[in-house]
């Protein structure tokens, strides 16, 4: 009974953080850890307790993908092929190799996450150039970060929103709403998978999934009152401890 407790106020937060600031699967993933799961089984359930939430994400920039519609059908393939691809990767990682690297995964994470702002004011820069776009990097950079998406997935809307700056850069409330959607495709794709090949624990998904909805909903409505910046740093040093933490047990 404890690690649906555990895993319900951990998933709540993870929807609370998303909605203010980002970095969810950070408390998701080694709260499940920590209840006894086996390293793979925890990231497999956080990914599909995580999905709904970035369906929701995704609607709410409906307008922008509709306006890019040909870009978003350019770059849903290689997201739905690279989230399947890290996925099986996963299931191919021996639970041993996986507990090894998980620290190092937590701390790219963490790293992305303390990336968000400056790859924003980077975008903004970027945007008044408007240089030549390069359509073929661009898909294959996108199929490079499905796999760590499908694989492990933290930071994976950094890592977009960072290749767009590049490729894309004077598309900066496009990237948002194609970043958002491509997340969806990757972590669904990915949560599909591990549906089918039952690594992932349905019933306590589907209550963490409840959970952070509510969460969700509650950040977005404290989401003024509360400083993103703080926050962030807040799920970050979370993260550091775990996968400093894990560091010490291995």
């Amino acid at each position: 009974m404890q690690i649906y407790w555990v895993s319900l106020l951990a998933a709540f937060g993870a929807g609370f953080v998303n909605a203010v600031a980002g970095g969810g699967t950070l408390l998701t993933f080694p709260a499940l850890l920590y209840s006894g799961m086996s390293s793979i089984t925890a990231n497999a359930t956080s990914t599909v307790a995580i999905w709904p939430g970035s369906v929701t994400s995704s609607w709410a920039y409906r307008r922008q993908l509709t306006e890019n519609r040909a870009r978003v059908w350019i770059l849903s393939l290689p997201s739905l092929l690279g989230g399947l691809t890290g996925a099986i990767l996963l299931l191919h990682t021996s639970e041993s190799v996986f507990r090894h690297i998980v620290p190092y995964l937590i701390l790219l994470a963490c790293a992305l996450l303390l990336l968000n702002e400056p790859i924003g004011r980077w975008m903004s820069k970027r945007a008044e150039s408007n240089p030549k776009k390069h359509a073929a990097a661009l898909w294959l950079s996108q199929f490079a970060i499905a796999i760590y998406g499908g694989y492990f997935g933290a930071g994976i809307g950094i890592l977009m929103l960072a290749a767009m700056a590049i490729f894309l850069p004077e598309d900066l409330q496009a990237a948002n709403g194609m970043k958002n959607f491509f997340a969806m495709l990757i972590n669904g794709i990915a949560a599909a998978y591990f549906i089918v090949k039952g690594m992932a624990i349905l019933t306590i998904a589907l209550a963490m999934a409840l959970a952070a909805i509510a969460g969700g909903f509650v950040g977005a409505k404290t989401a003024q009152r509360l400083s993103p910046r703080i926050l962030r740093g807040a799920v970050v040093a979370f993260g550091v401890i775990v996968a400093v933490h894990l560091m010490m047990k291995g």
